[in-house]
């Protein structure tokens, strides 16, 4: 029988319900296609975004330092080198409590490498409670460690041009490096800190290396300094690196100079054993010179004027400019290509610092350090009358003479955060693009501007002169105009513009995420720095 005839012998229901089967199935293996499809494409925006912020955070951490790509490329100078290891387990520190919130990890592996562990001292409570008329602070608390970290200790002293046979460390910066999440963070303590040291007495915390030199303390000064640290701050440091100031000039020399962003403006006289930068403006009749904002290259003497002006801040803000000092060094030996001779130089180098830390410890960790960007670096700096309490004692060695005490809390709160790895906010702060340009006629005010937001984690970019010029205010143009994310309010926080120079034009084409353009106003100097006179 016939394919036909068989057809027409099918009852019409039968036909019916078969051409609706077949419907059917079509109907669920195109909405198959179509739902995989979607799913394809969602998978591949999410990859597309998580790829751009990647490629924004290599082009960030890869780029010249604030400066477009054609232009002068120098390199980040907030990338930071530094002795990263797992660290010695020297602590006694006891597990987060249900209250404490343990910090967001990134991506970084932790660095399996075997290190040996220093010498722990066990520091006792004061058994005295005062001392020439002041109280003697209790032992800090200690600080939890919810990672692996290594602090090194960078100390800078004037011994070499003060004739007194005193040691005087002006310069401590602690630098602690998280090997779990591949962060850091550096501290500066102010030389005017007056602290515990158990000898048993008070001093300037500048004076406490000198003092463990002087009388033998065992392991001599950074003996006595890292049980004063331990003692007032609450954490272990397991590495020191001391340099004189003349030592560092020739470092600063051998390495082309520094290159460095002036946010604030400073005046002061010259020094003996510095140069006043070349841009500065003076002297006047009191032989006072000053250095406006901008972005200089010093020479060693040059960058000892600037590092140890005076005129008119004070030792916080000094803390914060040593910091600066040692990120440009970095900067520049990288590009001079001495940090990958580090092994070769390693024997002249330690002619110049005296440090405890191993040349093999320094090989293993050197690729860490290469990978940091400034959205995984912090800076701590203490402030003044809420971290520490300006005071004056009326006997004893340092009567009349202004230091400044701990306040306890304060310090325990500044810790923590010194010991916390930056929270996943700030690390995605590299994935916005900020395009900087210069409204004005005043050289590298981009540059300045650049250098403030890379210093806060963003992804900034100098960008020279703008199609405007002769701007008055700093404006800021928010191109992605979204409510949730948007670093609008952090940007300008950082660069003080006010909310009249804020606009918002939504551009889906965008280049750059959002645009800066300094004015003649333009002031982002914060702290403890008075306007020149």
């Amino acid at each position: 029988m016939s394919n036909s005839l068989q057809a027409q012998s099918t009852p019409i229901w039968k036909r019916i319900i078969s051409f609706f089967f077949w419907v059917i199935v079509i109907v669920l293996v195109l909405g198959i296609i179509a739902s995989a499809l979607q799913v394809i494409n969602v998978w591949s925006q999410q990859q597309n975004s998580a790829n751009l912020i990647e490629a924004r955070q290599a082009d960030y951490a890869g780029t010249a330092t604030a400066i477009a790509p054609d232009g002068d490329a120098r390199h980040d100078i907030f990338q930071l080198v530094q002795f990263a290891t797992n660290t010695p387990q020297v602590e006694n520190v006891s597990p987060p409590t249900a209250t404490e919130q343990a910090p967001i990890p990134t991506t970084a592996p932790s660095q399996n490498i075997l290190v040996p562990s220093p010498t722990f001292y066990f520091i006792p409570d004061a058994e005295i409670a005062e001392i020439a008329g002041t109280a003697v602070p209790p032992k800090a608390p200690l600080v939890p460690r919810n990672h692996q970290l290594v602090n090194v200790v960078l100390l800078g002293s004037d011994g070499d041009i003060v004739d007194d046979s005193t040691i005087r460390t002006d310069t401590i910066i602690i630098v602690s490096i998280n090997v779990d999440t591949g962060t850091v963070a550096m501290l500066t303590i102010p030389r005017d800190t007056f602290v515990y040291i158990p000898t048993p007495s008070l001093q300037r915390i500048n004076t406490v290396y000198g003092i463990g030199e002087a009388i033998g303390w065992t392991g001599g000064g950074f003996g006595l300094l890292r049980e004063t640290i331990f003692y007032n701050f609450g954490i272990q440091v397991h590495y020191h690196a001391f340099v004189d100031i003349s030592d560092l000039v020739e470092i600063i020399d051998t390495v082309g100079g520094v290159d460095i962003a002036v946010d604030c403006a400073y005046q002061d006289p010259p020094f003996f054993d510095a140069d006043v930068p070349e841009e500065a403006i003076g002297p006047d009749e009191e032989n006072v010179y000053i250095l406006p904002v901008g972005y200089y290259n010093f020479t060693g003497r040059e960058a000892m004027w600037y590092a140890r002006s005076r005129g008119n801040s004070d030792a916080f803000d000094r803390g914060r400019r040593h910091i600066q000092l040692l990120e440009a060094i970095f900067r520049a030996a990288r590009d001079q290509g001495q940090i990958s001779q580090i092994p070769s130089l390693w024997s002249d180098l330690t002619d110049i610092v005296e440090t405890d830390v191993p040349l093999e410890l320094v090989i293993q960790l050197l690729p860490i350090g290469l990978e940091l960007d400034s959205s995984r670096i912090e800076r701590f700096i203490p402030i003044r009358t809420y971290h520490t309490t300006p005071w004056t004692p009326s006997v004893g060695d340092y009567a009349g003479q202004n230091v400044q005490v701990l306040n306890r809390d304060a310090i325990f709160e500044l810790m923590n955060g010194f010991y916390t790895p930056p929270p996943e906010s700030r690390l995605s702060l590299a994935g916005a693009t900020v395009a900087v340009y210069n409204g004005t006629d005043i050289e590298n005010l981009d540059i300045v501007a650049s250098e403030r937001l890379r210093n806060a984690g963003f992804n900034a970019i100098a960008l020279g002169a703008s199609d405007t010029q002769g701007l008055v205010n700093t404006t800021l143009t928010d191109l992605i105009a979204q409510s949730r994310g948007s670093a609008t309010s952090l940007i300008a926080s950082e660069l003080n513009i006010v909310s009249d120079n804020i606009t918002t034009s939504p551009d889906p084409n965008r280049e750059y995420d959002y645009i800066v353009t300094v004015g003649e106003t333009y002031d982002s100097c914060t702290g403890t720095v008075l306007p020149v006179e």
